[in-house]
């Protein structure tokens, strides 16, 4: 295990009908509120309803922001902080699932930036500081709601590159499974592969004595495993909701991963898709996770023994770790699959046309990965592995 610092700001208020909480956490930091929000599901399930009665209750000057994309675009983080400068905006508060957060987290340290917040992207220069964050979180999948991390697309360059900052935090989030019901299957489905896909780019390191995590990291796996085939059949039931929102934030929010560094390589790799050709993270992870681990199997074979004993109950009777790795890697396309994730790229009518383009956006800041360091042919592989 390596020496390390955790620090994590951000107030968690979880659980049923903690959307009363705003009237007591939106006051803190003044009264001009930017509402960010997506494609209209939290008018059409009465959520923004309830929000706005919760602001107007304290006496909130509301400006708004809807339409933020799944892959959240640059152009709309430009109109955010102009919204923020033209309105004086005390506190951002983001709506919706992942992507409305790294939207409202890229606004935030836009709207105390000079220059244009893509610098930060692309590490020409690092956030100063940022406007108070407060989220409602509506899906469980990115664990933005109590990280300090965000993805951003700039439709222009056909970029989609993560980026971090201490000032990111949100000041405050609530998550009420309640408010996770209206979530259809199909995005059910990928926000449970980003968490899972989470956790194994956490699992998949080269540190040693991390027992403890490894534990935390298998149960998370397990749970959502064991809970995923009931919640698809069940949207509405709430202690399964409740179940997989948890997971969510725990797979992502510095608690499972101290001590060690993850790979973070398969995310990298689905960036450059997504980027392309805008299809959902989390079915591109289903699609990619998978052939990732096949190509680095022999990396560390005992890591994907591990992982297949572990959590998928593979039998290692008389077979050698390379055999069992394996059974697990297809265990987990099997699980993906019988919950309807997608399996190839074929399913997004994507084909081998842009693979090299892709590839070279991958690796716009050089070979990367902490379990194994991919170059452009490696990507160019997993890439042909996914058709």
């Amino acid at each position: 295990m390596r020496k390390f610092e955790f620090y994590n700001p951000t107030k968690l208020i979880f659980g049923q009908g903690t959307l009363e909480a705003l009237k007591l956490e939106v006051p803190k930091f003044g009264k001009n509120v930017l509402l960010m929000y997506g494609g209209g599901s939290i008018k059409r399930s009465g959520l923004y309803d309830k929000v706005i009665a919760q602001l107007n209750a304290i006496g909130a000057v509301v400006t708004e922001l809807a339409g933020v994309e799944p892959n959240p675009r640059l152009s709309t983080v430009h109109t955010g902080v102009a919204l923020c400068h033209e309105h004086n905006i005390d506190l951002i508060l983001a709506v919706g699932g992942g992507s409305v957060l790294d939207c409202a987290k890229a606004v935030a340290v836009g709207a105390k930036y000079e220059g244009d917040m893509w610098d930060f992207v692309e590490r020409k220069a690092a956030p100063k500081g940022a406007l108070p964050l407060g989220t409602v979180l509506t899906m469980a999948a990115t664990g933005s709601e109590m990280n300090n991390g965000s993805v951003i697309t700039n439709e222009v360059t056909q970029e989609k590159m993560g980026w971090g900052s201490v000032h990111a935090f949100p000041a405050f989030s609530i998550l009420d499974p309640e408010n996770t019901f209206s979530l259809p299957r199909d995005q059910t489905v990928y926000g449970m592969v980003d968490i899972m896909s989470h956790v194994l780019e956490h699992y998949f390191h080269t540190d040693g004595n991390t027992t403890v995590q490894d534990g935390f990291c298998e149960t998370l796996l397990r749970t959502v495993i064991d809970t995923a085939p009931k919640l698809i059949e069940d949207l509405n039931n709430y202690e399964l909701r409740e179940t997989i929102m948890y997971c969510g934030t725990m797979a992502l929010n510095g608690m499972v991963s101290m001590g060690f560094a993850g790979d973070w390589a398969t995310h990298n790799i689905e960036h450059a898709v997504s980027a392309v050709y805008d299809i959902p993270h989390g079915g591109g992870l289903a699609i990619l996770f998978p052939q990732w681990m096949k190509y680095n199997l022999n990396t560390n074979p005992s890591r994907f023994r591990q992982l297949a004993v572990n959590v998928f109950g593979v039998d290692p009777s008389g077979k050698t770790d390379e055999v069992i790795g394996l059974e697990g890697i297809e265990a987990l396309r099997s699980f993906w699959d019988s919950i309807g994730a997608p399996k190839v790229l074929g399913d997004y009518d994507i084909d081998d046309s842009e693979i090299g383009n892709m590839a070279d956006k991958a690796v716009r800041f050089g070979p990367f990965g902490n379990f194994r360091k991919l170059e452009r042919e490696d990507v160019v592989e997993i890439y042909k592995l996914a058709l």
